[in-house]
């Protein structure tokens, strides 16, 4: 199941603890971050022992626009982990919905 940028921001302001990951490469964190702990796609196999214990937590994973995300979903879901949210639109969509809030 996908959350939405709507979801997922109200869930940071009111500062929901979450296990939130970001799957972009090191520089695009570096460039523009939403606070989630990054584990680039190329190293998500490398981290699944550390994720262990989530299997049945709820993750969010997010990348720029969804598409690494969703591959990111896809692979720990096969891994049986249940409850795996990909944030739909990644930081893109995320940071229009700031601009739209701010006008």
């Amino acid at each position: 199941m996908d959350i939405t940028v709507h979801e997922l921001k109200e869930r940071l302001e009111k500062g929901e603890t979450l296990h939130f990951y970001d799957v972009r490469e090191e520089h695009e964190y570096e460039d523009d971050n939403l606070g989630a702990t990054l584990i680039p796609l190329g190293e998500f196999p490398d981290h699944l022992d550390e994720l262990e214990s989530l299997k049945d937590e709820e993750i969010i994973i997010h990348c720029r626009s969804g598409a690494r995300s969703g591959n990111a979903q896809k692979f720990l879901q096969a891994n049986g982990f249940t409850n795996v949210r990909n944030v739909l639109g990644g930081i893109l969509a995320y940071r229009r919905l700031e601009e739209e809030e701010q006008h």
